[in-house]
């Protein structure tokens, strides 16, 4: 009878546990915020790719803006690892992630489109851009 009881509840934990992970962030949409690359930008890709792999079905859009934005430019990397950035941008864009450049910071820092890789799109302003994902679209806010 114990067997039993054993039985039953380590079954009930594997369809609990089976029912959260299916259900973990289904749908959810979330904006990550990036606006320093030499701080943020490995560990923002690889905090974007962990999320992915737990919950793909989550919409990601990352806003770059200030020195934010250097992460998208041709030929990035983190300086302190030496790891290529678009590699891992392409990756995770092939996976549906959008990536977003504030087209204020291309002026202020004289900064052209062509400089930067071709998975970037661009925003009129990426603070205005992250306000209106968070308050108007409902999107979860991280700043890695």
């Amino acid at each position: 009878m114990n067997k039993i009881f054993r039985l039953i509840a380590v079954l009930m934990i594997s369809f609990a546990a089976m029912a959260a992970q299916q259900s973990y962030a289904a749908g959810s949409e979330v904006v990550y915020h990036i606006d320093d690359a030499e701080s943020q930008g490995l560990k923002g890709l690889r905090n974007i790719r962990n999320h992915m792999d737990i919950a793909p079905d989550t919409k990601i859009i990352v806003v770059t803006h200030a020195n934010g934005v250097d992460l998208l430019m041709e030929n990035a990397k983190d300086k302190k690892n030496n790891v290529e950035y678009a590699p891992l941008i392409s990756a995770l864009k092939s996976r549906g992630v959008r990536f977003e450049v504030c087209e204020i910071t291309l002026k202020n820092r004289n900064l052209k489109k062509d400089q930067f890789i071709l998975d970037a799109d661009f925003t009129p302003s990426g603070v205005v851009r992250i306000g209106d994902l968070q308050y108007k679209d409902h999107f979860a806010y991280i700043k890695p």
